[in-house]
């Protein structure tokens, strides 16, 4: 048996075309949240408060 076509799908075409036009879009990152993310490893001195 010979494979079956593939069937015209419209939502792949216009994906298709917008990504000629205007580019592939950039992966997505995942936002790690902000006490998570990696510490300064030098603290800034603290100034004499006088």
């Amino acid at each position: 048996m010979s494979r079956k076509k593939p069937r015209f799908n419209v939502r792949k075409e216009i994906r298709k075309l917008a990504r000629e036009r205007v580019g592939t879009v950039p992966a997505s990152r995942a936002i790690i949240p902000k006490l998570a993310r990696k510490k300064p490893k030098h603290k800034k001195a603290l100034e004499a408060e006088e």
